[in-house]
């Protein structure tokens, strides 16, 4: 009997085909799962990883409301293409912090894992009031709105613990210090501590973003998509041979 008359056996049984399909996939599901349990972090720790900042985090709140991650993943694969247009692929670090995480599953517009930095506060402003006055082409639908809806903090260190509870490693001076560090960050120039914001959170941009008085959903969207990708330096990063 041949190997083809032994395989047409498996394939005209539907109980052995099924059988040998439950043993193959069992045995695969054992040799990546298992070794999972002997790692004590499948996360490599990556210098410059941080929390997000309360402007940050509150600007990354409304992305998520407003559906931008329909449109736009923030996940660099590591393909040729992919690196050359957006940039160094995306590390699993850069996204602990994210719950949920904005990978995405398609691209009407660009990725935006490596944004922070490549525009102007001006640009975004613009951008997200008429999207087709910075680039012709874009369907993108115009966020102007965000402009006059005003924020307050007033619940930040609430927002920080919670995601506290979830693993995000804010401590106690973060929550105590979150309404005082979101006004602050989009005010360069009011009496505010920014030295003490900074050594909080290291590299964060401090901006009035939106170019008016007080805090609006456009400071703190732009202020989140300011940091997107700039927390590492890839230009002294090493990956770690043993993940």
């Amino acid at each position: 009997m041949g190997l083809l008359d032994k395989h047409k056996i498996l394939e005209t049984n539907a109980t052995l085909l099924l059988v040998g399909s439950l043993v193959v996939v069992s045995i695969g599901g054992i040799v990546e799962i298992a070794p999972l349990f002997y790692l004590e972090n499948t996360i490599e720790d990556v210098d410059g990883v941080r929390p997000y900042s309360p402007l940050e985090l509150a600007g990354r709140d409304i992305y998520i409301r407003e559906g931008c991650y329909v449109c736009h993943s923030q996940m660099i694969r590591p393909m040729r293409d992919e690196v050359e247009r957006y940039g160094h692929y995306s590390l699993a670090a850069e996204s602990r912090y994210d719950h949920p995480f904005q990978w995405g599953s398609k691209r009407t517009g660009p990725d935006l894992a490596r944004v922070g930095g490549r525009y102007s506060d001006e640009w975004h402003v613009q951008h997200l009031i008429n999207p087709k006055s910075m680039v012709e082409e874009s369907i993108m639908p115009p966020y102007g709105f965000l402009m006059n809806n005003m924020l307050t903090g007033q619940y930040m260190d609430d927002l920080l613990r919670t995601h506290r509870r979830v693993g995000v490693p804010y401590d106690d001076e973060m929550i105590a210090s979150a309404r005082a560090d979101f006004v602050a960050q989009a005010d360069p120039d009011g009496n505010h501590d920014h030295g003490a914001l900074l050594d909080r959170y290291p590299g964060a941009v401090i901006s009035n973003f939106d170019r008016q008085p007080g805090v609006s959903e456009m400071d703190a969207l732009v202020a989140y998509l300011q940091i997107l990708g700039t927390m590492v330096d890839f230009s002294t990063f090493t990956p770690d041979p043993t993940r």
